[in-house]
């Protein structure tokens, strides 16, 4: 624009931004910002930049395949705008509960009496805190009083539900013992012991922890926070055995063989579901928790419990390994991922001379299987595109080290390959 000449209407300038899709008024903002910053000619700019300020779809070429920035655990699920028996009895054609049909489908599967749905996993935690031990004792290993992403502390949880932490053990050495004498002590009313699984760090070395078995011989409920989700050790849903990244993982359905009262664990993880937090344990306690004033507050919706029913579903058909994307990417073949590997670094190489397939090591994520990697295979260029990358119509998230960046497929739907070889070549 020129000193003398007339900025365009706000009206004008915004109408000229329709194909970015972004709803009239939000063009008017961003074009009433343009032309008060004097630069009407950055408006499309502008708008573009706060399109990508909303939610996006990428591709996750970081080798982690629960990436807790990208959305953890990639759910495909669709649901028919018509009403559901969310909270209906068919039965008796009068209010029903929204925790009888996911709830009951997760009891089977676990192995539980009973087991209900809320919001995110830390919701979990709090309300059976809440529930089981308002006003009283929470003992706690020194070596479980963790943070876990997000400022998630297991101390405040507690302090939020109205109990009190009590410490217990060291951080690296928490014996039966310990917990015994805990309990035993006269100023403390212990109504639960909490077993905190820390998901996203591994102590080595001098260490000892109690396991849950010892746990069930107190005299007080025993609960089990095993975090990431997986189901059962065993993997029943997969060919042959557990992999091996698995190993020393917590599981659901051993946590409860061993004694614990109740388990709570995260739908977005090793489950590969929908964000969300389940219980699963003893009748009369998951009725606690149902009748606590919190658990309204801390419900999931039509859609969480919809997404989270397809998922129950398709563990209790054993189809896990060929539906739910999280356990695709797990069982693709090493030789496969080098296939593509190989196709894309061919289709880039006049653009990127020193692209190659590689060997790399892809992990869970999202705090599971913490230190532990899985083979992988993925395309290595020279220099650092990640901003290049993100620019992208299709955003390509990847990883950058020592001026190369990484491409890891174990991450990317083969259906992706496609995008990733278009985002390199558009640097031409």
């Amino acid at each position: 624009m020129t000193e003398n000449s007339r900025p365009p209407s706000v009206d004008t300038l915004a109408r000229s931004l329709s194909q970015t899709g972004l709803p009239h008024p939000i063009c008017v903002d961003v074009s009433r910002e343009a032309i008060e910053a004097g630069d009407p000619d950055s408006a499309m700019t502008r708008a573009i930049a706060y399109r990508r300020t909303l939610l996006t779809p990428v591709v996750n070429a970081t080798g982690v395949l629960l990436h807790t920035n990208l959305g953890r655990a990639p759910i495909d699920h669709r649901q028919q705008p018509v009403a559901s028996t969310v909270e209906f009895d068919l039965g008796s054609g009068e209010r029903g509960s929204r925790q009888v049909a996911v709830g009951q489908l997760f009891a089977r599967l676990c192995g539980a009496e009973a087991a209900m749905v809320v919001n995110n996993n830390a919701a979990a935690v709090l309300l059976v805190v809440a529930a089981l031990a308002a006003g009283r004792d929470v003992p706690v290993s020194r070596g479980e009083s963790v943070e876990i992403g997000g400022s998630f502390r297991v101390p405040e949880v507690i302090e939020q539900s109205g109990a009190r932490l009590v410490d217990v053990g060291t951080t690296n050495r928490t014996r039966l013992a310990d917990y015994q004498r805990a309990v035993a002590r006269s100023e403390v009313d212990a109504a639960m012991v909490l077993k905190v699984h820390p998901s996203n760090y591994r102590v080595e070395g001098f260490v000892e922890e109690t396991s849950i078995a010892d746990l069930a011989t107190l005299d007080v409920p025993v609960v089990a926070d095993v975090g990431s989700g997986l189901i059962d050790a065993t993997c029943p849903w997969i060919k042959g055995p557990p992999p091996a990244w698995l190993a020393g993982e917590p599981a659901v359905v051993q946590s409860l063989d061993a004694g614990a009262d109740l388990v709570t664990f995260s739908g977005d993880k090793l489950l590969g579901g929908p964000q969300a937090g389940i219980i699963v344990g003893s009748t009369k306690l998951v009725e606690l928790c149902k009748r606590h004033p919190l658990a309204r507050a801390l419900r999931p919706g039509a859609l969480v419990l919809s997404a989270l029913q397809e998922t129950a579903l398709t563990y209790l058909r054993k189809e896990a390994s060929t539906i739910i994307p999280f356990w695709q990417m797990v069982a693709t073949p090493l030789t496969e991922l080098e296939t593509r590997a190989k196709r894309i670094a061919v289709a880039v190489e006049q653009v990127h001379p020193s692209a190659a397939a590689t060997p790399t090591r892809a992990l869970a994520g999202a705090g599971s299987a913490p230190g532990v990697t899985m083979p992988s295979y993925g395309v290595v260029v020279d220099g650092d595109h990640l901003a290049m990358l993100r620019g992208h119509a299709r955003p390509v998230i990847a990883r950058s080290r020592d001026q190369q960046t990484t491409f890891d497929l174990r991450s990317v739907d083969p259906a992706d390959d496609a995008v990733v070889i278009d985002a390199l070549l558009a640097r031409a």
